[in-house]
């Protein structure tokens, strides 16, 4: 199964730490990232990344994908 890494932006700090449980929640495969500045980034498994970047999309958050 391939995994997808998704970068993603926000504009605030409170966004990127509700996407951050948020995909917890998914039980995405990693994630990390500058909250403080707005930045995340998280591997999932392809099966799951729609549902990742839309939850991202409506947070708020702007996104950037690649499989890897």
């Amino acid at each position: 199964m391939n995994q997808v890494e998704i970068k993603a932006t926000f504009s605030g700090v409170s966004a990127a730490h509700e996407a951050l449980h948020k995909l917890q929640a998914l039980r995405v495969v990693d994630v990390g990232g500058l909250y403080e500045q707005g930045l995340l980034t998280a591997t999932v498994d392809e099966e799951i990344a729609d549902k990742a970047r839309h939850l991202i999309e409506q947070i708020g958050g702007q996104v950037d994908t690649s499989i890897i």
